[in-house]
């Protein structure tokens, strides 16, 4: 589950492995977005709750990742255009592991992701395409959509 404000839809998740920006997280994610406003006269905040939106497993990977290795691949690319492309993105592993994650792209062509995944020590996650195609793409549902 995470929660974040509609201002800025983004949220930190641990990295385990640089095989969740091209397969996915490995779990599912419910978000909620959120409008906060402030009320300094009597000090409360209001959350309004803007979007429920449930992201499947499959569809957690990140997008420009998952489209460049399915470009690759559906105009005939191989093991070494893979490579050239996770290098060419900067994915954080070593040669070994890259080969590794190639030959497993061949035998298993990833889902189109729907995240933006950024490097770093945690992976930050961003929402902004899942908000504007919850309801339009398998495995991304909108579950609540407020009618303002």
């Amino acid at each position: 589950m995470k929660v974040t404000s509609i201002r800025q839809p983004q949220s930190s998740c641990p990295f385990k492995s640089a095989r969740q920006k091209i397969f996915g997280l490995g779990y599912s994610l419910i978000i909620f977005v959120y409008e906060k406003t402030d009320n300094s006269t009597i000090r409360t905040a209001t959350l309004n709750i803007l979007h429920t939106i449930y992201v499947s497993a499959e569809r957690t990977a990140d997008f420009q990742m998952t489209r460049g290795i399915r470009n690759i691949l559906d105009n005939e690319g191989n093991k070494d255009d893979l490579l050239a492309f996770m290098f060419d993105k900067n994915l954080p592993v070593d040669e070994i592991e890259a080969a590794n994650i190639a030959d497993e792209i061949l035998r298993n062509q990833p889902l189109q992701g729907f995240l933006t995944i950024s490097n770093a020590l945690q992976w930050r996650l961003q929402y902004g395409r899942v908000i504007e195609r919850a309801g339009q793409q398998e495995g991304v549902i909108a579950v609540y959509q407020s009618n303002r």
